[in-house]
């Protein structure tokens, strides 16, 4: 869990977080899960023990060849290296090539929206286009600078365009905000500091790293559509 804390979170900045914070992450969600109490200082001095708490931090069998050494035991590192399966290879009639490949049903196509919309734009992984419009368009269209920096701030992660993702589609929150004639300065404030119980229990982040113009252009994009 440290690891990928420290690897892959935030979700929006990965590896920005410093080891303290990562470690005060880790044991907030140790004291979720009642392994460790809400005043428990979690360090790299305490670790090893605090790993003696979980509960079925022997559940899982190790009596395998993955990793070679002592023989095991509870807690050990496999049975030696001998390996639990054996095959021979087969030198007959071989393809010259594997061709590793994945298809997703038509059925299933955008069944929980547009899976291009809900990747971050850190790393190599990138979302298949399920909206059911051709990839090759939406890859060659010139994209707003609008829609360029809700990508780039990772906004694109939690709001599609036209469906709900984690928070509503901007479809939505036009339609909320339309007639409203503060729509637009409540909106900035709430995308800057954050807020709750608008469109359920799950909070949004504040967005300290927008400055206000690109606030507001964001908001008028939004407003305006999001096109």
């Amino acid at each position: 869990m440290f690891d990928y804390i420290q690897r892959a979170m935030p979700w929006t900045a990965p590896k920005s977080l410093k080891p303290d914070e990562v470690y005060a992450i880790l044991a907030y969600m140790l004291n979720l899960a009642e392994i460790v109490p809400a005043d428990f200082t979690l360090s790299d001095k305490n670790i090893a023990e605090v790993q003696k708490l979980m509960p079925n931090r022997y559940g899982m069998t190790t009596e395998h060849g993955m990793w070679p050494g002592a023989p095991a035991k509870k807690g050990g590192m496999g049975n030696g290296g001998v390996p639990d399966v054996k095959n021979v290879a087969c030198m007959k009639n071989c393809k010259p090539e594997a061709k590793i490949g994945s298809t997703l049903p038509d059925y299933a196509r955008n069944a929980h929206g547009n899976l291009a919309d809900q990747n971050r734009t850190f790393g190599p992984v990138r979302g298949v286009n399920t909206s059911g419009e051709s990839a090759a368009p939406q890859a060659a269209a010139t994209v707003s600078p609008e829609m360029a920096l809700a990508q780039k701030s990772g906004c694109m992660a939690c709001h599609g365009v036209n469906n709900k993702i984690v928070g509503p589609g901007y479809n939505e929150v036009q339609a909320r905000y339309k007639d409203q004639p503060d729509a637009e300065t409540r909106l900035v404030a709430k995308v800057r500091d954050g807020g709750q119980g608008v469109w359920g229990a799950v909070p949004m982040p504040p967005n300290a790293q927008l400055s206000v113009e690109e606030t507001k252009m964001l908001v008028k994009w939004i407003l305006s559509g999001a096109k």
